[in-house]
């Protein structure tokens, strides 16, 4: 046993020696470092040889040993200083933590005190979280009176229910319209400026319709205070069916948001403003409008993205939304197996202001709306007197179709855009794709029906809908392509014709 202690003792000693001999090195090499007696010896011993010039530089020397050595003490300062906050940040962050755990169990607490307190207002109420109907009050004059006052428990569309009751029998009024399209645009623009004091010129109200022949969404876009909200709250004075304004909100992030959403503990549907609209437009033949105002403060693509994608569907029976997964025997009678057809008489008009609190409109929605720009105001002028009008939306459609197939785009047409497509492709590597052609197509000959001529309606759509895209790109790579562009443009359709394309390529030009 003797021999094994003196063999262990051996053993171990050499790691500790080694260990030991580690700080022995580490502080003779501090004590060598900071041996101020030496360096002052070696100083005086060369001190007599030394020239002016040399003693300069012994100087300098010391000034830099110094500064190497408050260095190094900085750097070993700013280490243990990060190390502690290390160490400060893994005991709050474990502080948090607990705290969180704590404030978890408190917020369940009070949920589970709060469904208790709303269950007991719910059977004060007749009834119970289940929505079944508890007998109180049954068969008595209070009792009567309360279920008067509390609804049919077993109706969840309570708006949509009344709209049934009061338009459930209607049929749809035939007006005889018999007016053109230009007739239209100059009686709109008689009755704003006549009724309501709102100015508005041809430039701005022939894209308007023609948007309105294009598809169901239109995006007026511009800088606050031109008159965007206040063109939509017109149209709908004017075809007597007041806009339905739905304010978007920067929380909205699905349609739920926008058409409402079913409570499951009330076993309600909260409906929504543009829910009832959009239900109500499905009875008559009027045309009908909801404003979404303001819309880019959410992301358009999260709360529309079901109509979006819906309104592009080719037939008008598939325009069907899907408001609840169930279908129950009471549901609004327009209301089949949870899901809602879109009207084809309702048209979305989405306002549209671009600055630090708004979400950029991306291709998505803007390949599939139609933008307008407003931004300036018109001056006030005098016109006759015009009253508000009954319009069919069959006949406005009817319209529109008659439009395209009268003033179809042209051969010369078609071919200015194929040009202006190949030269963006080969100067700018952006193309548009066959909606947009489709647009045009629509676009176009609504414009010259309007009273426009057809290279107007190109160069506007041309500059909405295609140079838009240049806002994706650096312009910086661009900017040397754009005064090539105007001056081949200026070139090959005349001197300013395309002035739509020009001012905005004009304005990019500025912002770089």
């Amino acid at each position: 046993m003797n021999t094994f202690i003196r063999f262990f003792y051996e053993f171990i000693s050499i790691f500790f020696d080694g260990f030991i001999s580690i700080f022995k090195g580490l502080f003779s090499g501090l004590g060598k470092m900071f041996n101020i007696p030496e360096y002052a010896k070696l100083i005086s011993s060369y001190e007599g040889n030394f020239n002016t010039f040399e003693k300069v530089l012994v100087v300098l020397s010391i000034i830099l040993l110094v500064v190497i050595v408050l260095v190094i003490l900085l750097l070993i300062i700013m280490l243990i200083r990060k190390l502690i906050r290390r160490y400060d940040k893994d005991i709050n962050k474990d502080s948090l933590l607990s705290e969180i755990a704590d404030l978890n169990k408190e917020v369940a607490r009070l949920m589970k005190e709060r469904d208790e307190i709303m269950a007991m207002k719910v059977s004060q109420l007749g009834v119970n979280p289940e929505g079944e109907e508890e007998p109180t009050g049954e068969d008595t004059e209070e009792g009567e009176e309360q279920d008067e006052e509390k609804g049919d428990p077993t109706i969840r569309f309570p708006k949509l229910a009344a709209i049934d009751a009061e338009l459930g029998d209607s049929k749809p009024k035939n007006y005889d319209n018999n007016f053109t399209l230009a007739e239209l645009i100059d009686n709109f623009r008689c009755f704003s400026a006549s009724q309501l004091r709102l100015y508005y010129n041809y430039e701005i109200l022939r894209p308007f319709f023609a948007g309105l022949a294009c598809g169901k969404l239109i995006i007026l876009q511009g800088i606050s205070g031109t008159g965007k909200t206040s063109l939509a709250y017109a149209w709908g004075k004017f075809v007597k069916q007041d806009s339905c304004v739905s304010s978007v909100e920067p929380s909205w992030k699905d349609k739920s948001d926008f058409l409402g959403y079913f409570n499951e503990f009330t076993k309600k549907f909260n409906e929504t403003r543009a829910l009832g609209e959009i239900y109500e437009a499905g009875f008559d033949d009027d045309v009908h409008t909801i404003i979404l105002d303001e819309m880019n403060l959410a992301r358009v693509e999260y709360y529309f993205a079901d109509l979006l994608s819906i309104l592009e569907m080719p037939s008008r029976d598939e325009w069907l939304v899907d408001i609840v997964s169930s279908a129950w025997p009471t549901d609004p009678k327009r209301l089949v197996k949870g899901k809602l057809r879109l009207p084809g008489n309702l048209w979305y008009i989405g306002t549209i202001n671009n600055d630090d609190s708004t979400f950029m409109v991306t291709d998505k929605v803007y390949d599939r709306a139609m933008p307008l720009d407003i931004n300036s105001k018109v001056a006030p002028f005098k016109c006759r007197e015009q009253e508000a009008m009954d319009i069919n939306s069959s006949y406005l459609e009817s319209l529109f179709a008659d439009a395209i197939e009268k003033f179809p785009l042209t051969e010369k047409g078609y071919q200015s855009v194929v040009e202006i497509d190949d030269y963006v492709i080969e100067h700018f590597r952006i193309a548009f794709g066959n909606r947009i052609m489709k647009q045009l197509n629509t676009f176009s000959p609504v414009y010259v029906a309007c009273g426009g001529k057809e290279l107007e309606a190109i160069d506007y759509f041309i500059a909405k809908k295609i140079l838009r895209k240049f806002d994706q790109l650096s312009v910086a790579l661009i900017r040397d392509e754009i005064d090539p562009f105007i001056a081949w443009l200026n070139k090959k359709f005349g001197k300013g014709t395309m002035k739509e394309c020009i001012a905005y390529l004009t304005n990019l030009k500025k912002s770089i």
